[in-house]
Parts: C-alpha cells; sequence; structure tokens
C-alpha cells in the first residue's frame, strides 16, 4: 500500500524514516489485529477435554493481544501516520491465510494455534530487528510484545509438550497438520 509521507513525525527521525517505522508497525497493526479475533475464535469453538482451562486461557489472551494493537496503532499514529485498522484493509494486506479450524478439539485447536505463535513471533522479532537501529521506542514497543507472546507461546506448547519434552506439533508447518498431530497424540494418550 502506497503511503504519504507524514507532515511531521516524532523527533530525531525524517518523515521518510517515521514513515518506514509507522509501514513496519501497520504489518504487525494487521498481525495482531488477525491473531486477536483468531484467539477469540478458538475461545468460542474450542470443545472436548481440558474446555474450560483452554477456554479460560484464550481470554487473557485476546485482552493483552488487544492491547498491543492499540499501542501499535498509537505508536504509528504518534509517527504522523494513520493507522488502518478496517476490516477490509487487513484481509487485503495480509500475507497469510484464514484460520482453518472450526469446532474442534482443545488439542487440535492448540497444536493449530502453535503455528499461529511461530507465525506472529517470527514476524514480531523481524519487525524488532528492522527498527532497531532506527527507532529505540518501536524497538522497545515491539520487544515488549515478544516477551507476552512468548509466554502465552509457551501456555499453548505447555498443553502439547510430553513428559519428556517433546512437542505433539514438531515438524508440522501448517495449522491443519499441527492440529491432526495435536489431535492425534490426544488420542494415543487416552
Amino acid at each position: 500500500m502506497a503511503r504519504d509521507l507524514p507532515k511531521y513525525t516524532v523527533p530525531s527521525l525524517t518523515p521518510e524514516e517515521g514513515a518506514k517505522v509507522a509501514a513496519i508497525l501497520q504489518e504487525r497493526l494487521n498481525a495482531l489485529n488477525d491473531l486477536a479475533l483468531t484467539l477469540k475464535h478458538i475461545h468460542w469453538n474450542v470443545v472436548g477435554p481440558h474446555f474450560i482451562a483452554v477456554h479460560e486461557m484464550i481470554d487473557p489472551q485476546v485482552d493483552a493481544v488487544r492491547a498491543m494493537v492499540d499501542a501499535v496503532a498509537e505508536r504509528i499514529a504518534t509517527l504522523g501516520a494513520a493507522p488502518v485498522g478496517t476490516p477490509g484493509a487487513l484481509v487485503a494486506a495480509r500475507t497469510w491465510d484464514d484460520y482453518s479450524i472450526g469446532r474442534a478439539s482443545t488439542s487440535e485447536h492448540l497444536g493449530a494455534l502453535d503455528e499461529v505463535y511461530v507465525g506472529v513471533i517470527t514476524d514480531h522479532r523481524r519487525a524488532a530487528a528492522d527498527v532497531e537501529d532506527l527507532d529505540t521506542v518501536t524497538n522497545d514497543l515491539l520487544v515488549g510484545h515478544l516477551h507476552e507472546l512468548e509466554l502465552f507461546h509457551w501456555f499453548v506448547r505447555a498443553h502439547l509438550e510430553s513428559a519428556g519434552g517433546a512437542l505433539s506439533t514438531a515438524g508440522a508447518s501448517t495449522e491443519k497438520d499441527a492440529a491432526k498431530a495435536a489431535g492425534d497424540a490426544a488420542a494415543h494418550a487416552s
């Protein structure tokens, strides 16, 4: 999406640098908005053993990710650009597929969510690295988000981990593959 240069930005950045940081943050805004919606979708559609534990584990993650969305959007505005948070813009700009699991077991959703978090965290780390030398405030914001996102990822993976430390989703590269692997492992454990 082509962006006009902001009329102003934060002190010590040029309008071009402010626009570059804002564009990086817009990608994170899209990803975090998508993650918040995906987490809520999981919250509504998870069933089976450990339902209440997973159902209740997801809502604080939704709230935290929504707070991240707000912080990123406000940073974009602080940089002099206009954050775009509409569903159509998110769908048009995203480079990933929509979450593909509907009503499913806790194991299946957590397996798929493992893959979602891998993608979000990997891209968030890349964005933090991309702004590290350019804007320390934005870098600090993204690193703070990574602390929470990686913690939430650990919560998910703790459900998928065997007593020996193996993840049921090891080797999976798609949400559907991870959901199947986690579901199969749970079925064999019963």
